[in-house]
């Protein structure tokens, strides 16, 4: 995949927090909310510049990552038709303070399977969810920087995890693959990976010893 248009679903902190980053790494990035583009492209001006508002429907035929910046709560919401084939990010975390109690996701799965197992005919990886949304900016450097901090991801497509451990180096970032999605519940809040702001040699030892 050469040059791939990044979709943002949601306009919140997370959103527009890798609108910005994206934009800035060069992508051509659209957002979607659940309002009409005309309603959040002002928004996108101050928040995110250069970034498009688009529906949600359209932002999804033309994307070619899709990216979930979402109250988990909404992944119901969304049609699995639409995300057919599609590589999509999981970038949500299970808030039951903010979401309200989801019984779904009371077992041993990661958030992101249960995800799965919905959109089903998507290529899910988990990503962007153990570090906050004001560290993407804060944290990223060019690559090469000693001081560059990792993230993990997972996802049980490979070409999927790859193209999107692509645009997380691009946006400033080393990447630690954790493999199959099952993983992600091993990075998740609660943790020790979750808010570590570590090396990728280190993220990959802390991984290993939770595993």
């Amino acid at each position: 995949m050469s040059e791939p248009i990044i979709g943002i679903l949601g306009a919140g902190r997370v959103g527009t927090a890798l609108a910005r980053l994206a934009v800035k790494a060069g992508y051509d990035v659209r957002v979607a909310t659940a309002k009409p583009p005309a309603e959040i492209a002002l928004l996108m001006e101050f928040t995110a510049p250069g970034a498009k508002a688009e529906t949600a429907a359209d932002l999804i035929t033309a994307s070619d990552i899709i990216i979930l910046a979402l109250p988990l709560r909404k992944y119901r919401d969304l049609d699995p038709a639409l995300f057919k084939g599609k590589i999509v990010v999981d970038a949500m975390n299970y808030w039951p303070q903010t979401d309200g109690h989801l019984p779904e996701f009371d077992g041993a799965e990661s958030s992101s399977e249960v995800v799965q197992r919905h959109l089903a005919g998507a290529h899910l990886v988990r990503g962007f969810n153990h570090m906050g949304y004001h560290e993407f900016e804060q944290d990223a450097r060019p690559e090469g920087a000693t001081d560059r901090r990792a993230m993990t991801m997972a996802g049980d497509d490979p070409a999927a995890r790859q193209a999107v451990g692509d645009v997380i180096r691009r946006l400033g970032f080393d990447v630690v693959d954790a493999g199959p999605l099952a993983s992600a519940r091993h990075f998740g809040i609660g943790t020790p990976i979750f808010g570590a702001g570590i090396s990728a040699s280190d993220l990959g030892d802390l991984l290993k010893a939770v595993a």
